[in-house]
């Protein structure tokens, strides 16, 4: 649909949509580039201040992933007459302002709508220096891949809203969620990848190759990836959301799976919301992005590489 819509052809444009990269990109002097993005999304938990948390800190992560910093956000909300209290969306402005808050973001306002689903999220604009945007495209052959959360969001909420999640689970699962990427963020610029994505609603794989694809490679994925508590056990007993079959079947045409337990391949696929950064880095780096992410509390895993070959492919390798 997007090829029959006009190109934009503007050279203040850094980053467009030509990569699928998490944020739109701006220059507006030499030394100041402006990045935005929305995003909103139904409620996946069922605690309005958490779901309001949480859909700020998806929002949030655009930003972030593009190696800038969050200045502002306007909410975005569609609300259903008659159905839900108003409470409820009292509630999710309050989460939402609260991470805003936590992270220096001045919340500028927004606007509502009457519709049959409630709806919230944010459009944040943020600002980085031009020669400092990193982007989905920069990565090499021979860069590691490091991920900055567990997976498992998707089968998690599914397993949520059919009352079958314990609730220590649960209480891993919304924290997770919660959780901004502005401490991944800083390691990362710290650290110097080369390369940066978040991992959102096409899954670890979907994700991953359109980090490849963006940056001319191949890519090669671990089959063990790190799982929030009770992930395996969900996909185990099909807690299985729609968007996850939908990345597996994209993704068949693009990676090879040869001797992959199925599990493996869906917890790979599983659509993540708020997800972890991606980078992708030199191999000599590696340790000192893992120590940059441990001094400020955030997790770090190995989950790949990049490697030469057709872009936007690669093959998943079991360990075992």
């Amino acid at each position: 649909m997007l090829a029959t819509l006009p190109q934009i052809d503007d050279s203040r444009l850094l980053v467009g949509a030509g990569t699928f990269d998490d944020a739109g990109v701006i220059e507006l002097r030499d030394d100041l580039a402006l990045v935005q993005s929305v995003d909103f999304f139904p409620p996946i938990v069922d605690d309005p201040f958490d779901f309001g948390r949480i859909a700020a800190a998806n929002a949030l992560s655009d930003i972030y992933a593009m190696g800038a910093e969050p200045l502002t956000a306007l909410a975005v909300c569609a609300f259903p007459q008659g159905t839900l209290p108003l409470e409820v969306l009292e509630r999710t402005l309050a989460g939402g302002l609260a991470t805003l808050r936590d992270d220096g973001v001045l919340p500028l306002g927004g606007h509502t709508v009457k519709g049959p689903e409630f709806t919230y999220g944010l459009a944040v604009t943020g600002t980085v220096h031009p020669r400092r945007v990193l982007t989905n495209a920069g990565g090499r052959p021979g860069d590691v891949l490091v991920l900055t959360k567990p997976l498992g969001t998707g089968v998690l909420s599914t397993a949520l809203k059919r009352g079958e999640l314990p609730a220590e689970c649960e209480w891993t699962l919304v924290e997770s969620m919660a959780a901004t990427n502005r401490r991944a963020a800083e390691a990362c610029r710290a650290t110097g990848v080369h390369a940066l994505t978040d991992v959102t609603g096409y899954g670890l794989v979907g994700h991953a190759l359109e980090l490849a694809e963006a940056s001319g490679t191949a890519l090669e994925l671990g089959a063990e990836p790190p799982l929030l508590a009770g992930a395996a056990e969900a996909a185990a007993a099909g807690a299985i959301p729609g968007g996850l079959n939908a990345n597996r079947d994209w993704a068949a045409a693009r990676v090879l799976w040869a001797g992959v337990d199925p599990l493996a391949v869906d917890l790979l696929c599983d659509p993540q919301t708020s997800g972890g950064l991606l980078a992708a880095l030199p191999e000599e780096r590696v340790e000192t992005l893992a120590a940059a992410c441990r001094e400020r509390g955030v997790g770090c895993w190995r989950v790949g590489s990049l490697v030469a070959g057709k872009p936007g492919t690669g093959r998943v390798v079991s360990s075992s």
